[in-house]
């Protein structure tokens, strides 16, 4: 990794980080501000900035998208001719090929890409680890300072169950290589009909399962996608994860990690706090059963 030093100021890191590669910085247009931070650069580039101290994840992004391309996998590219990421101000910066113009994918069409990445052998020369469904949930409840103290203490104690719960997680399909953010959103299709996998940064070796309860969840939770998009969907894949022993809690770890996403947004951002109580409501049962109304994405 290449490391430089400037003062603060968004728009500073990303024309050091520019430079040190030889990237026109001219004219980056800001896309996204939460989490991190992306710019369009000139000539279809797209700059990732990462949140400090986050080098390590955003070199093994980049070692991961290397690693598919290789493995024939259609998935966001990194810029191949250029070191990265490169470490301006304690934040790394990636560079990423635009996407061609593309179109969501439908859940068939989703339940297809995974199905030819869990069948994937695991690389040999690239660390992807293993699953870690818990990474970042003590962090994350310790920065939600915009809820009270009684709701932080509920979450802490729900945590200490799913984890209890998770050794003694079923036993399932056999671990394989799995995306870990499975979102309907993170699989697109270019018009050439190629399947694009999205946000591979979180790629492990884990349970299938893990990706498929996101389906499950976008159905019989949130209501995001219907009963005959889901039935679609285990037909593309050749199975249903809801008839799995071990659903209920892939699918409580997976909501309650939505939960404090959205509390430790609300710390940052007010405009996220309706959706962090919401969300919090639901899964402490406040709020009834399922299917919930109000989940939104947080851009």
């Amino acid at each position: 990794m290449t490391a430089m030093r400037l003062g603060n100021g968004m728009w500073s890191i990303l024309r050091v980080a520019c430079a040190g590669v030889g990237i026109n910085s001219t004219d980056a247009q800001l896309l996204r501000v939460t989490g991190e931070i992306d710019y369009r650069l000139p000539g279809g580039v797209l700059a990732r900035i990462a949140a400090p101290g986050q080098d390590g994840a955003a070199k093994r992004a980049v070692d991961v998208a290397r690693w598919l391309e290789s493995a024939g996998i259609s998935a966001a590219q990194v810029v191949s001719d250029i070191p990265q990421p490169v470490v301006v101000d304690g934040r790394a910066v990636t560079f990423w090929h635009e996407l061609p113009r593309h179109r969501a994918g439908t859940p068939a069409e989703v339940a297809a890409a995974l199905t030819r990445l869990h069948g994937l052998a695991s690389p040999a020369d690239t660390e992807i680890g293993q699953v870690a469904p818990f990474v970042g949930l003590d962090e994350r409840i310790d920065a939600a300072h915009t809820m009270s103290a009684d709701d932080r203490s509920w979450m802490r104690r729900h945590l200490a169950e799913l984890r209890g719960r998770w050794a003694a997680l079923p036993t399932g399909r056999p671990w394989s290589v799995i995306h870990g953010a499975a979102w309907s959103g993170n699989v697109v299709v270019a018009e050439d009909g190629s399947v694009i996998l999205l946000d591979t940064g979180l790629l492990s070796f884990g349970p299938p399962e893990w990706d498929l309860v996101h389906a499950a969840i976008e159905c019989a939770s949130f209501g995001w996608i219907t009963d005959a998009q889901y039935a679609e969907y285990c037909r593309a894949y050749g199975s249903d994860v809801m008839r799995w022993d071990g659903f209920y809690l892939l699918r409580d770890i997976r909501e309650f990690r939505m939960v404090t996403m959205a509390a430790q947004a609300a710390s940052a951002n007010s405009e996220y706090q309706e959706q962090a109580d919401l969300r919090l409501g639901c899964v402490r049962g406040d709020i009834g059963p399922r299917v919930w109304d109000g989940w939104t994405a947080l851009s």
